[in-house]
């Protein structure tokens, strides 16, 4: 996989006077069906989140509140994205490196995965991952 399989996917907004609603259905709006989600909050100032690849799980990831960067890697190209809408996630597949960071205060960040919590799907060493790459091309 590449970083331009990658994407912001623009959610369903719908907006009145009393607030706005965002909804997202699985194999719909996203290209998976969801089977877990989770979220990050409390991030201290300067922390890093992700640093790994998974080996099968697509993810999105939204910014419920406040924002946060995402690096993405390939182990060829590099991308960042800046997250600050809660109607907008990236999409991230399979076998790319992922680094959270910049999170303003009191953010909140959402990921929906394709698959329930394994261990065995992470790669949590750069390096590994590299080579995991070289050797399924």
């Amino acid at each position: 996989m590449s970083i331009h399989n990658c994407k912001i996917i623009e959610l369903p907004k719908i907006s009145n006077t009393q607030g706005n609603l965002t909804f997202i259905e699985g194999s719909n709006h996203i290209p998976f069906d969801i089977q877990r989600v989770y979220y990050l909050y409390d991030v201290p100032g300067g922390a890093t989140r992700g640093g790994h690849a998974h080996k099968d799980l697509h993810q999105l990831i939204v910014a419920m509140s406040g924002s946060f960067d995402i690096l993405i890697d390939d182990g060829t190209k590099k991308k960042r994205f800046h997250l600050n809408r809660s109607y907008q996630g990236l999409y991230i597949c399979p076998m790319i490196w992922r680094e959270l960071d910049n999170f303003s205060s009191g953010s909140v960040c959402m990921v929906l995965a394709s698959n329930r919590y394994d261990e065995d799907d992470y790669h949590r060493d750069y390096q590994t991952y590299l080579h995991a790459l070289r050797t399924t091309q």
